[in-house]
């Protein structure tokens, strides 16, 4: 059996039977460095210390505990008694201010999940209480938290950004553009199935008062500035993304214990807990994909892929096509860091050899993972939100299949039109 036939099986066997992801890579690539790979054992370890030796990997559970305090600390709830004002009494208003408030957080949080679970925990109770299906309600909540891997700052694109050695700066001034024309197209959606089946807003809402909007804004505005401390803090040069997620923390702080006075020791402690955790999954996952990529490299497994690909065609366009269906697949039984830590080494080489431009392949990159967020039988923000409706997760696929048809449309526009993703880091100078 040569390596990678051996290499597949081995990883194969491994998912079947449930192994976590991070074992399946060391435990495959132990596997085929004993039995066929000849290479010393000695790399194992070599490979873990140098996947896990990257400053910029600390933004990821950094942002994550920023996020964590935001929500326990009032932001959120603050910037969602905002954006209920502009929408919540329009049909499908508690939907679109769902929208509006994970494409908001996901400006603070940079996790998919974790944009579900702050906002879907405040608007899917209020949904059903107004008559809303809880299927509706779960279903725009998932939708609306794809938003949060996309625009910057995304734990995503940090990793893709550290893996295929791109300008995590111009990968988050690229997020932009296409983060709110998701966001666009998904509160037209939300809107019209809204219409369709008769939902209306928020009975408890007050009609829109620009005195009373504007008093609002300013009693919460410490939280609405909270994006602009991050991001500015990134896109005037001051800070790093690293030293921006640490603006972040110090950010959350202040607002959520000193002026709403809404943190507690236990809110901070479970906040620290949570991005250490999330710490403790991305460096397992990251430092084992790093031997899995020494190995596929040894093997010159992206040079071969190159070649396959190439020899079905030599249009970036098609090639792209062929790459998004295999990640809609593989989106589903794969976990969207999992994704991109396996699959950036073995791609980067092929997009470079066709002419496509990483910044725009990295959003494109991120944009399936959307999909992937939504798609069974892993799809998280599904469970995530399906949890807090408290539906079978088969009631909220079905009333999410709207939501990922209009996700790989905008898939598919991005792919076709680099402008989408390109036009900001090449109007900042970025590239």
């Amino acid at each position: 059996m040569d390596v990678l036939t051996l290499l597949s099986c081995s990883m194969l066997a491994l998912l079947i039977v449930g192994v976590p992801i991070y074992m399946v890579l060391i435990g495959s690539t132990i596997i085929t460095l004993v039995s066929a790979a000849g290479l010393p054992l000695a790399i194992v370890h070599e490979a873990l210390f140098e996947g896990l030796n990257s400053f910029a990997l600390l933004a990821i559970p950094v942002f994550v505990v920023a996020g964590s305090l935001m929500e326990r600390g009032g932001i959120t709830t603050q910037i969602v008694d905002v954006v209920k004002q502009l929408t919540g009494r329009i049909h499908g208003g508690l939907g679109i201010t769902t929208i509006f408030a994970c494409t908001f957080f996901a400006a603070i949080s940079g996790s998919g999940p974790g944009t579900v679970a702050a906002v879907g925990t405040l608007l899917i109770p209020s949904m059903i209480r107004n008559g809303y299906t809880p299927s509706y309600a779960a279903a725009v909540s998932s939708s609306g938290g794809t938003i949060g891997i996309l625009i910057p700052p995304s734990n995503p694109l940090i990793i893709y950004g550290i893996m295929g050695n791109v300008s995590i700066t111009a990968l988050f001034t690229a997020g932009f553009v296409p983060g709110f024309m998701v966001a666009a197209v998904m509160t037209m959606t939300t809107w019209v199935i809204a219409r369709r089946h008769g939902f209306g807003g928020d009975a408890l809402q007050e009609k829109f008062n620009a005195k009373h909007f504007i008093k609002t804004c300013l009693k919460n505005s410490m939280s609405l500035l909270t994006p602009f401390i991050v991001l500015g803090s990134i896109y005037s040069g001051v800070c790093t993304p690293v030293e921006a997620s640490v603006v972040a923390v110090v950010w959350a702080f202040f607002v959520g214990g000193v002026v709403n006075r809404a943190l507690t020791f236990r809110g901070i402690y479970e906040s620290v807990l949570d991005g250490a955790m999330l710490c403790g999954v991305v460096l397992l996952i990251v430092g084992s994909s790093t031997l899995f990529g020494k190995l596929l490299t040894y093997e010159q497994v992206p040079l071969k892929l190159a070649t396959l690909f190439l020899s079905i065609s030599e249009s970036k366009y098609v090639i792209m096509l062929l790459i998004l269906v295999m990640l809609l697949i593989l989106g589903m039984f794969l976990e969207t860091l999992a994704t991109l830590i396996i699959l950036v080494p073995v791609l980067m080489p092929v997009i470079v050899q066709l002419g496509i431009d990483p910044v725009h392949f990295g959003i494109f990159l991120v944009l399936t993972n959307e999909v992937a967020l939504l798609s069974p039988p892993l799809g998280v923000n599904v469970f995530v939100s399906a949890k807090i409706a408290n539906l079978p997760v088969e009631s909220v696929v079905v009333a999410i299949l709207p939501y990922i048809a209009v996700l790989i449309v905008c898939t598919l526009l991005v792919a076709f039109i680099p402008a989408i993703s390109l036009s900001l880091p090449r109007l900042f100078g970025l590239m």
